[in-house]
């Protein structure tokens, strides 16, 4: 059975159980529902909103789910760059190869020294295309 109290013997008195009592009486019996309410849901309720967190973070976040549009988009505008990146380290690959020592094209060669050097016979007229 339960302990004794010093005020028990007044609730006696009156009739009344003293647990009855405490729970109709007062703060005691609120504070009590309010603690045993929050003991019941409190972990729950916490759970709750871990997950609510982690579910907004993977719907709105830098790698949610609506960022994967803009993920395709900068795969599309990269895949564009590495096209013309592509095709322009060909066009160099091809100028290097004209220009190996081992069996340069005379052509280019002779074009390429009048560029940097700017040299001319006396009888040519330059006209650049730029």
């Amino acid at each position: 059975m339960s302990r004794a109290m010093p005020g028990d013997r007044c609730f006696e008195k009156i009739g009344l159980d003293p647990r009855v009592a405490l729970v109709q009486n007062g703060f005691m019996a609120r504070s009590s529902l309010i603690s045993v309410t929050l003991r019941r849901a409190g972990p729950p309720a916490l759970a709750l909103c871990v997950m609510a967190f982690f579910g907004g973070y993977a719907v709105l976040g830098p790698n949610g789910v609506l960022a994967y549009g803009d993920y395709t988009r900068q795969i599309a505008r990269k895949q564009a760059e590495f096209a013309a990146l592509d095709k322009q380290r060909a066009v160099l690959r091809n100028h290097v190869a004209l220009v190996d020592p081992r069996h340069a094209d005379p052509d280019m060669v002779d074009d390429l020294v009048r560029k940097q050097l700017n040299v001319m016979h006396p009888d040519e007229v330059s006209i650049p295309l730029d």
